[in-house]
């Protein structure tokens, strides 16, 4: 199906992402090793609240949402408190977000709800400078703050913290897109209030990090193989992404945050799967469409990515 037809079956608005010029389309990675599926959800992990608690064990789960029940139910929390896991460390470091693949050897710390503040901000620029994920249950939190942009400059906000509500409206079970499309609406030269909530931090809970069950530090590290989390279909165990699937996927990483202001490692790797055995940006445009339809992408950002695939195929990244 033409990318210029595939277009008028959509509803969205022009000004919902950032257009810009595309480049010339190129030939999609060859296909990956086959995944192992029958056992990948009995693997076991190691997992710590990350503001200090005993070591658990999960296993038994295929997705993230899974991940976060299996947690929780080892710490005996509301799998909605979980915000966002890390991978290795127990700092909110978003270069370490957990996100489509966990190393069979990776050690899982969740960051939970800590405390809720407000904050009132004068939009005078219409870029705020946020770039917006979600851990895939309905947090959306700040993954980065852009050096020198209007939320830089309110220090109360910080990466990491989740958008609980913007003027007042829950966005709580909002995905990301949808959170940085209503942030990106707000009126130029109005006052917005956001309610954020930050993670928990160690010195909020005093109980301390386990010494006796967590595992070496030589074993803190991420293996050849990774389960790979799926919002559709069971997980699967797979070789680690290739380098050229890193770089495509880091690529698609960020012309999401060019063209909708979010980050989101789960929905790259999905798209540069989705690319592997497309033969032309076409049959790429109608693959997204069947995997990924609620986002409505512009063609331009197809192309792009479309593009980007075939960059780190050539090794032009």
């Amino acid at each position: 199906m033409p990318l210029g037809r595939r277009s008028k079956r959509k509803d969205k608005s022009e000004d919902t992402c950032k257009l810009v010029e595309s480049g010339a389309a190129a030939p999609a990675p060859a296909a990956a090793a086959p995944a192992r599926a029958a056992s990948a959800s009995r693997l076991q992990f190691h997992t710590q609240l990350a503001h200090g608690s005993p070591t658990g064990r999960v296993e038994g789960f295929g997705s993230a949402r899974e991940l976060y029940a299996k947690i929780a139910e080892a710490f005996r929390i509301d799998p909605a408190e979980i915000m966002f896991c890390t991978l290795n460390t127990h700092k909110a470091d978003m270069d370490k977000l957990l996100g489509a693949q966990i190393g069979l050897e990776d050690f899982i710390f969740a960051h939970i709800k800590g405390q809720r503040k407000e904050v009132e901000v004068l939009k005078t620029d219409d870029v705020l400078g946020l770039t917006i994920t979600d851990n895939g249950t309905g947090c959306a939190f700040i993954k980065r703050i852009k050096e020198g942009s209007l939320m830089d400059q309110t220090k109360m906000i910080c990466v990491g913290d989740h958008i609980e509500t913007i003027n007042g409206k829950n966005v709580s079970d909002c995905r990301h897109y949808e959170v940085a499309k209503m942030l990106k609406d707000l009126e130029k030269g109005q006052v917005f209030k956001l309610e954020l909530i930050e993670p928990m931090k160690a010195f909020e809970k005093l109980e301390p990090r386990s010494k006796g069950g967590t595992l070496p530090e030589a074993k803190i590290s991420r293996g050849r193989e990774t389960l790979r989390l799926r919002t559709k279909g069971p997980a699967t165990v797979e070789e680690m992404p290739t380098e050229v699937e890193e770089k495509a996927i880091k690529k698609v990483d960020e012309l999401l945050e060019t063209y909708m202001g979010i980050r989101d490692i789960e929905l790259a790797a999905t798209m540069v799967e989705a690319g592997r055995d497309k033969k032309n940006p076409d049959e790429f445009a109608v693959a997204l469409d069947e995997t990924l339809g609620d986002f409505a992408f512009p063609d331009e950002f197809v192309f792009d990515v479309w593009g980007a695939i075939g960059d780190a195929k050539q090794g032009r990244l």
